[in-house]
C-alpha cells in the first residue's frame, strides 16, 4: 500500500521578513506512485500541531497526515499535499495579527511576504505542486484562523481555500469584522468557518456575525459541495484547543478539497 511521507525543513527562510523557522511537508500515498502527477497545496499555521505529539503545544496533535491519508484512500478528497509552518513561539501573536493593539502584534503582512514571496515558490519549486490560486488553500486555528482570513482576503490571487476554524474574531475590537463588512462584493474564495461550541459565548457571537457578513456579501451554503462556496458549523461539545481542531479536520478537508 503506498505510504504517506512528512519531510521536516530546518530554519527555512532569509530571515528578511520574520524568523527562520521548520517546516513540514506532507506528501500524500500516491505522491511517489504516479511520477506525473501534480498535486493542490494546503498551508497550515501552527504546524508543530499538526502531526506529531511530542512537538505539539499541550502534547497533543490534529494528527493531519493519518486524517488526509485515510481521506485520500478512500478517496473522499483529491491526493495534495500540506505544509505545515511552525510558529516561533513569543512572535507568534505579532506574526498572526494584522494590526496593532497597544504596541503589540500587526506583523501578518510581513509574515504573508515570508509565506508568499519564499515559502510558496520554495514549494512549488521542489515539489509537483499545482501552483495555480485555484488549487492553493490556506488555514490554522485560533489566531492562525484569523491570520488565514486575514491573508486570504487580502491576497485572493494567491489563495481560493481557507480554513477559518475557531478564529481570534476579538482581536483588535473585531478588526476582521470591519475588513468583511467593508468588502464591495464577494470574493473568489471557498470558506470553512466554524467554533466549538464550549468556546464560550463571546467567541460563538462574534463567529456568527462573522457568518452573517459573510452570507450577506453574497458567500453560498448549500447541501451539494460543488454549489457551496462556504460551509459554517458550531462543533459540538468542542472547546479551544488542538484536540477539538484535529478531531473536525476532516470535515474541513473534505469542504475545501470535496471530489467533484
Amino acid at each position: 500500500m503506498p505510504v504517506e511521507e512528512v519531510q521536516v525543513l530546518s530554519a527555512f527562510g532569509s530571515g528578511k521578513f520574520v524568523t527562520p523557522r521548520n517546516i513540514s511537508v506532507y506528501l500524500p500515498p500516491d505522491y511517489h506512485v504516479h511520477a506525473g502527477q501534480r498535486f493542490p497545496v494546503l498551508y497550515l499555521q501552527d504546524g508543530q500541531n499538526l502531526f506529531h505529539a511530542e512537538r505539539s503545544f499541550a502534547g497533543v496533535a490534529w494528527r493531519v497526515d493519518e486524517t488526509a491519508s485515510n481521506l485520500i484512500l478512500q478517496k473522499k478528497i483529491p491526493a495534495l499535499i500540506i505544509v505545515g509552518i511552525d510558529n516561533t513561539g513569543e512572535q507568534r501573536l505579532a506574526e498572526y495579527t494584522p494590526v496593532s493593539l497597544r504596541g503589540r502584534g500587526g506583523r501578518a503582512d510581513a509574515y504573508a511576504r515570508m509565506l508568499i514571496e519564499e515559502l510558496k515558490p520554495f514549494i512549488d519549486r521542489n515539489y509537483r505542486t499545482l501552483p495555480q490560486r485555484e488549487f492553493t488553500g490556506l488555514g490554522g486555528a485560533s489566531l492562525g484562523g484569523l491570520l488565514s482570513l486575514y491573508l486570504g482576503l487580502k491576497r485572493h490571487d494567491v489563495f481560493s481555500r481557507l480554513a477559518v476554524m475557531s478564529p481570534s474574531i476579538w482581536w483588535a475590537n473585531g478588526h476582521i469584522l470591519r475588513q468583511v463588512a467593508a468588502l464591495p462584493v464577494r470574493l473568489p474564495l471557498r470558506i470553512w468557518l466554524d467554533i466549538g461550541r464550549r468556546e464560550g459565548h463571546y467567541y460563538k457571537t462574534q463567529t456568527r456575525h462573522l457568518q452573517q457578513l459573510l452570507l450577506d456579501k453574497g458567500w453560498r451554503k448549500h447541501r451539494q459541495a460543488r454549489l457551496a462556496d462556504f460551509r459554517y458549523l458550531e462543533a459540538p461539545k468542542s472547546r479551544h484547543d488542538e484536540f477539538s481542531w484535529g478531531l473536525r479536520f476532516d470535515k474541513v478537508l473534505r469542504f475545501l478539497f470535496p471530489v467533484l
